[in-house]
């Protein structure tokens, strides 16, 4: 009977210890994903930030293109 007893708790043991070991390395697994997700998502924000301060650049320069067409049309018509 005691025999019985010493065989389940070695036999739990070990269950337990295949699920504790198994369970960490996929939480390892799910950090190091997440971690390359949040590292792509990083990137793709410095991009969009770098695009919206492109646009505001090329808007600048369209405006300055545009006044600087209005005053050619200006001096044109007072030659």
């Amino acid at each position: 009977m005691t025999d019985a007893i010493i065989v389940a708790l070695i036999t739990g043991a070990f269950s337990f210890l295949g699920v504790y070991f198994s369970n960490r390395k996929s939480a390892a697994l799910v950090e190091y994903r997440l971690q390359q997700l949040e590292e792509k998502v990083q990137a793709h924000n410095n991009l969009v930030e770098r695009m919206y301060a492109a646009e505001d650049k090329l808007n600048i320069q369209d405006e300055k293109i545009k006044v600087a067409n209005h005053r050619l049309d200006d001096l044109e018509r007072s030659a």
